[in-house]
């Protein structure tokens, strides 16, 4: 079997900061950000010897994808060239386009730049149906929400540890987490949550930030997720659950929605119902309140609201199980009577 080496050029991508690039490369190495700089100054350096194509190849793109040029030796059977950064030429007023021809179809993919502090990874499918890929640093782990994994690299282990005790027991969602290491060298997740919709990520620089009970998706080992109670008043009479979950310390966070998200900065007051709250910030202070009277409540489809105060970030969901169920009820078979 044939084996094969990656090696550092030195080279950075015009589209990257050296900076950042060494401080992504020493996190993925495990090595400190001087042995990095190093690496980079002496330029040509191998990184991984001897190892098969589908590995080289994996290396090699985690690589670029944090603004490091990396190339394969030898290079793998029916490869290109590497590839060329050169700046994009500027559209023209004159072109095509400006002439009359029809614009272009091709669907717009949104993009999230992932922070430089953080894990590498990209968010496809958004709005509707979103897949996150994580690249992990050889030998760190990545905390994902039970039963979300739905690809991944044969060199990460798994382990299933309990989360948040009997509360999460309560709470109707799973009290167990899975922890996924990279070992021997950095490594690929693809994560599938059980909902359709969007999903987001945040970088907690010893934050805080409170997601719905079902909302949470992954988050690296220095993101601390707990579960909070809520009290009978604002959670059982909100006719949502009685949890939330906590958020805090420093790291990645991803979390997801049913329905595609919207981010809202809140000034002073601020009222969403209940079924389109994903997270937000701490520092918000909130109540629960319903809309109208009890005639509105059983009638109207209406129900409670929650009416937050103070100045941070709400994120909601275009959509709510609650209000598709109530949609979807006067759908449903219903036996006929023979009377």
């Amino acid at each position: 079997m044939s084996t094969y080496n990656v090696n550092v050029t030195g080279e950075i991508s015009p589209y990257a900061q050296r900076e950042t690039v060494i401080q992504a490369f020493a996190k993925m190495a495990n090595i400190d950000e001087q042995k990095a700089n190093a690496i980079f100054d002496k330029g040509n350096v191998t990184i991984k010897k001897g190892v098969d194509e589908q590995t080289a190849a994996k290396f090699q793109k985690a690589l670029e994808q944090i603004g490091a040029i990396a190339v394969i030796d030898p290079p793998l059977p029916g490869s290109e060239s590497p590839l060329s950064f050169d700046e994009p030429e500027p559209v023209s007023d004159s072109g095509p386009a400006a002439q009359g021809s029809p614009p272009s179809t091709s669907p717009q993919l949104e993009t999230q730049a992932p922070d430089p502090r953080g894990y590498q990874f990209s968010i496809e499918g958004r709005p509707d149906y979103a897949f996150l890929t994580v690249s992990i640093p050889a030998n760190e782990t990545l905390k994902v929400e039970a039963s979300s994994m739905a690809t991944m690299d044969t060199h990460v282990k798994m382990k299933t540890k309990l989360r948040g005790g009997f509360s999460r027991f309560l709470s109707g969602e799973s009290i167990f987490i899975n922890e996924f290491t990279a070992e021997g060298g950095p490594a690929e997740i693809g994560i599938a949550p059980g909902s359709p919709g969007d999903m987001t990520h945040l970088y907690l620089d010893n934050n805080i930030v409170y997601l719905q009970n079902s909302a949470f998706v992954a988050s690296t080992m220095g993101v601390e997720i707990e579960t909070k109670w809520q009290g009978f008043t604002k959670g059982f009479f909100s006719g949502e659950n009685l949890f939330l979950i906590r958020a805090s310390g420093q790291g990645d966070l991803w979390f997801n929605t049913y329905g595609a998200l919207i981010e809202i900065d809140v000034e002073d007051d601020y009222v969403v119902d209940t079924g389109n709250i994903v997270a937000f910030t701490d520092g918000l202070d909130y109540s629960i309140s319903k809309v109208g009277g009890y005639k509105s409540l059983f009638f109207s489809g209406e129900g409670f609201v929650c009416r937050f105060k103070g100045k941070g970030k709400v994120w909601i969901q275009t959509r709510g199980v609650s209000a598709f169920s109530w949609w979807a009820h006067w759908y449903r078979p219903v036996e006929k009577s023979n009377g």
